[in-house]
């Protein structure tokens, strides 16, 4: 009898799915949303069978470069960096006081933060391109709507990443720099500037590699740079001129890539 009630009590008992099983689940929920996103963007490997558009196309660019439009290229290579440089240096000046303002525990008040969060999350959903399709109207055609549109762009992507490494910072150096009973601002000031200043700097040496390419994709849409001279090139057909283009392009991001990458490494 004992045993018969011990063997429907434990037909009873659910036990929690093990980590194995879980992990299967978290597969198959993964795979369903790979083929949904296939279905939904009609993905399909099976239309890359006629590459005779492909190959007329590097046939007419790339094995017959106009390299004549090689100085242009490059000068408007340089304005490109330039728009770069800008909005990323006047983002970075407005976003690291926002960085503190909109930070928990720098933050002088909650509301504040709240608002400031708000306003960073706003400006980061919005693409660049979508800036630059504002002010070019405004400013007209050229590169300083380029620099407003990365810098707008720019200022809620770093201001929401300074928040976060100084809400980050160790609460070790703060707890020492309090207990001499020196004030908030004498707190932020010695206790988490000296920590967060390399992580800073870094992000923003980042974010200038990033507005390189960002500015590119501006050119399309008249803020200049050799993104605007790509465009003309590719709606006028000279596609032997896209092909310096592209090749300038390609330079140009490979040695911004490594100068960033030497100046992130000598700053953390």
């Amino acid at each position: 009898m004992l045993k018969e009630i011990t063997v429907k009590s434990n037909k009873n008992l659910k036990f929690p799915p093990s980590i194995q099983s879980k992990k299967v689940y978290l597969w198959i929920g993964l795979l369903a949303l790979i083929v949904w996103s296939a279905n939904g963007t009609n993905f399909n490997p099976l239309l890359f069978r006629d590459f005779g558009n492909t190959l007329d196309f590097i046939k007419r660019s790339f094995l017959n470069p106009d390299w004549s439009v090689l100085p242009l290229a490059l000068k408007e290579s340089i304005i490109t960096i330039q728009i770069a440089i800008m909005g990323t240096a006047t983002a970075f000046l407005l976003a690291v006081p926002l960085g503190f303002l909109g930070a928990k525990n720098t933050s002088p008040h909650w509301s504040i933060y709240s608002l400031l969060r708000t306003f960073l999350s706003f400006l980061r959903s919005i693409p660049e391109i979508v800036f630059a399709l504002i002010f070019v109207p405004t400013v007209s055609l050229g590169p300083f709507a380029g620099v407003l549109a990365l810098a707008l762009h720019n200022i809620g992507v770093m201001g929401k990443l300074f928040s976060e490494i100084i809400e980050s910072a160790d609460i070790g150096p703060q707890e020492a720099v309090t207990a001499t009973g020196a004030k908030k601002q004498i707190m932020v000031l010695y206790g988490i500037v000296p920590q967060v200043i390399p992580h800073i700097l870094s992000n923003a040496f980042y974010r200038l590699e990033v507005s390189v390419r960002a500015s590119l994709v501006l050119g399309l849409v008249g803020a200049g740079g050799v993104g605007q001279l790509l465009s003309i090139h590719f709606k006028m057909f000279q596609y032997n001129k896209v092909a310096v283009d592209c090749l300038v392009i390609m330079a140009m991001v490979i040695i911004i890539d490594y100068i960033g990458g030497i100046l992130r490494r000598k700053v953390i």
